[in-house]
């Protein structure tokens, strides 16, 4: 029987072929390019060439969102107008969905090659006939085409359940496995959705640049299925050495022996002169700059049409820094745990796990200690003994948010890197030392969230302090609740533990004008932009909930009753056939009929985002008077803007977590309706060429590249007139088998897992911060 599969050959097909296609971002309208589509053979033996284009037919299975595409020699040249657009895309969608579910055991490949002045990071989505979607990213430098594939079934693992598919789940723990053969091509990076899609249908293949700040280009061509090599049955077995490098990789700034780390901290410690900048006020203000009135902490002010923050002594200050400055995310899951029974480790009711530090285990569990994960615990080649000097960086998590073991044991390689740089007797002293002066020298202006406490008192750099709401309110869900349940916030005790946890931070911050302001909470799943049902989905649940039990939907009760008075008005409204407003209390099928319930949705969203900033800046009000609320952080996949407009209210500065490459404006086209103070809370850029199996969220292709990615970024916030500030996250690298907490092994620091700094983001650092405040307001006063 004869099946249709994707094929491409483009090398032959299509030589001297010069037809170009393109959209625009007007009409969204979709060009297209003739696709013939064949299958050979039953079983995979060999590369199966796929897709071939004929230039002179035009039809619906090639699409182009936003990007131009031209037929030449060597394959399809594809410029994404990623400038103009915050997406571009090129979509190879069948007549028929593609069958490869016969197949085990193999990957899709495509060769690409970059001749832009860019790296272009690419996604590639595809998608089943279940409506599932898997994301992967690849960073393509500037240069020779190279082949990229990414895995549809993974290697059989031989497991009792006969899931020939385990390998594509992590059973690691990891964000982004090691490869599982070598090969000079490059694998697609994990990123999010169903990695085991139904193979019994493919319905769309597509490769986009997203939310860039140039345009990109690619040629395109041999897209093809193939085999999978045989697996590295080592490929999970001791990939990390004793400095939690990776133990089978050379790259720059490796270290070899202890010789070599004592080298490399006494070539950087003989740099740093602990001086600011020369434009600095002690504060990290514009000291060359207009003076402005002082207050004695920082606040806010529009200047020239600009918002700025006003340094204590009344310079114009624009805040960049480094986030996660602590021990707290740099340990990983070692594989082992304890008798949960013997253990004794008690919590203080606002501080996190995962915010806490390396939490030691006690002795009685200490002698339980047994072998939880065969797979993470083989992923080391040493580890320490508790009774060595090294052995006091072991730590314990009760909870994981993801992962192969949900509690366990912890070990950190960057801290025991820090006793064997800077001594076993008090390392931590000497790091903060050093951090401090790092900063100076860097030209950071701020310590950037989740900085440890005990930076709190340096009085040398201006710091952001941080805090989070938790305890035992109530909750309610948006459906999708990222990170965890969201609070009902009209549950009493939710403003109770808002006010203890407000009362601690300035318990820490002790009144400093060194403090810059506070993020209470992070990243909230406030609402989707994928559909209504994803972006209102706080009121779509809990709409069905009972108001008996659930304070909110309380609140949602009363809002409507107020408005309608009469149960047969809404439901004239809503399209329902509710019989009182007690039944609507009770619960009621929130299925959205028509777009005037969504205007209800809409207030009622907004009822709870401006409950949740009152609550908050409130117990701010109350404790911490002098010192700014910055908000939430909201992350760029949720911002709702009924949410957005209620924190208005109540923030002096508005915060979001942007993990692009950078402000792409018509992204931000809403700034101007609010007209805000805004600060970037995260983003960063990775690589893969240190030795760590995952780059990141946004990707360069090589160091230098990250450099300047971090320096165009930077350039976007700097010139946008309503942005006061942005953090890179984070610090130091996460650990190469993953932070502890869910497995994210990023090469996101300015720092390595040995402490040493990466030279071109020092340098780009350096130039970003030596410059930003006469890029924003000008020349010298």
């Amino acid at each position: 029987m004869k099946r249709t599969i994707l094929a491409l050959s483009l090398m032959t097909a299509l030589a001297g072929c010069q037809t170009q296609v393109s959209t625009n971002d007007t009409d969204q309208t979709s060009s297209a390019l003739d696709v013939a589509n064949t299958f050979q053979g039953k079983l995979m033996e060999a590369e199966l060439p796929l897709l071939i284009l004929d230039s002179e037919t035009v039809s619906s299975s090639v699409a182009l969102i936003n990007a131009e595409a031209k037929i030449q020699q060597n394959g399809l040249a594809v410029t994404f107008l990623s400038k103009a657009n915050s997406y571009s895309g090129i979509n190879l969608s069948p007549a028929e969905p593609w069958d490869m579910s016969e197949w085990n055991d193999f990957n899709l490949a495509f060769d690409i090659e970059n001749p832009g002045p860019h790296s272009v990071q690419l996604y590639l989505n595809v998608t089943d006939i279940d409506g599932h979607t898997y994301t992967r990213s690849v960073a393509v430098p500037v240069g020779a085409s190279n082949t990229y594939y990414a895995k549809m079934r993974g290697h059989d693992l031989g497991t009792p359940d006969g899931n020939i598919n385990q390998e594509l789940n992590f059973l690691s723990g990891l964000r982004s496995n090691p490869e599982t053969w070598d090969s000079e091509h490059v694998q697609f990076i994990s990123m999010w959705g169903k990695k085991n899609l139904n193979l019994k249908g493919i319905t769309n293949i597509s490769l986009s640049v997203q939310s860039a700040l140039f345009d990109k280009h690619i040629v395109l061509s041999n897209v093809r299925l193939r085999p999978n090599p045989e697996m590295n049955e080592a490929f999970l077995t001791h990939i990390v050495d004793e400095f939690g490098q990776n133990a089978n990789v050379e790259f720059d700034s490796k270290v070899h022996s202890l010789e070599e780390l004592e080298a490399t901290r006494d070539a950087e410690l003989a740099k740093l002169d602990g001086k600011l900048m020369p434009d600095r006020s002690r504060f990290g203000g514009w000291a060359n700059g207009p003076k402005l009135e002082a207050t004695g902490y920082f606040r806010t002010e529009k200047v020239d049409g600009k918002w700025a923050m006003v340094d204590p002594e009344g310079y114009l200050y624009f805040a960049t820094g480094l986030d996660i400055i602590r021990l707290s995310n740099s340990s990983t899951m070692t594989g082992y745990s304890f008798d949960t029974a013997k253990i004794n480790i008690q919590g203080d009711g606002v501080t996190p796990e995962d915010s806490k530090g390396l939490n030691r285990i006690n002795q009685d569990a200490l002698n339980s200690r047994y072998v939880a994960s065969d797979v993470r615990a083989n992923l080391f080649s040493w580890l320490p003994e508790y009774d060595s000097p090294l052995g006091q960086w072991y730590g314990y998590r009760a909870s994981a948010h993801s992962g192969p073991v949900k509690e366990g044991e912890t070990f950190s390689f960057y801290a025991a890197n820090l006793a064997r740089k800077y001594g076993h007797d008090d390392p931590l002293q000497k790091w903060e030392e050093v951090t401090l002066d790092r900063m100076k020298y860097w030209g950071f202006s701020s310590l950037g969230n989740w900085t440890d406490p005990r930076f709190y008192d340096n009085e040398e750099v201006p710091y952001f302090a941080n805090g989070w709401i938790i305890g035992n309110f109530k909750t309610v869900s948006s459906g999708n609740d990222f990170w965890a349940p969201l609070p009902d916030v009209f549950d009493p005790e939710f403003a109770k533990r808002a006010d203890v946890t407000a009362a601690t931070i300035a318990q820490q911050v002790k009144g400093s004008p060194w403090c810059v302001g506070v993020f209470i909470d992070n990243e909230k799943s406030f609402g989707r932009s994928e559909s209504p049902q994803a972006h209102y989905g706080i009121v779509l649940h809990t709409l069905k909930r009972d108001g008996a039990d659930v304070p909110t939907k309380a609140a949602f009760t009363a809002h409507m009753r107020d408005k309608y008075k009469d149960i047969a008005k809404l439901n004239a409204v809503w399209g329902t056939s509710v019989a009182s407003w007690a039944e609507f209390d009770a619960g009621v099928d929130s299925t959205i009929n028509n777009d005037e319930q969504l205007k209800d949705y809409a207030e009622l969203l907004y009822l709870y985002g401006e409950k949740y900033f009152a609550v908050v800046n409130g117990a701010m009000d109350k404790h911490l008077p002098n010192h700014m609320y910055l908000g939430a952080r909201f992350p760029d996949w949720g911002m709702p803007i009924e949410v957005v407009q209620a924190a208005t209210k109540h923030v002096d500065v508005m915060s979001y977590n942007v993990y692009k490459e950078g402000l792409h404006p018509k992204s931000w086209e809403f700034l101007a309706d609010i007209d805000m103070p805004s600060i970037i809370g995260e983003f960063h850029m990775g690589a893969r060429d240190n030795g760590l199996f995952h780059p990141g969220l946004i990707q360069a292709a090589t160091q230098e590249d990250r450099a300047q990615m971090f320096i165009d970024y930077m350039h976007s916030v700097v010139d946008n007139p309503y942005f006061v500030g942005a953090h890179w996250f984070q610090y130091m690298d996460s650990p190469i088998t993953g932070r502890a907490y869910d497995g994210e092994n990023y090469n996101v620091g300015f720092v390595n897992v040995t402490d040493t700094p990466y030279a071109p983001m020092v340098d780009a650092a350096r130039f970003i911060n030596g410059n930003m405040y006469t890029r924003r307001f000008g020349e010298d006063k």
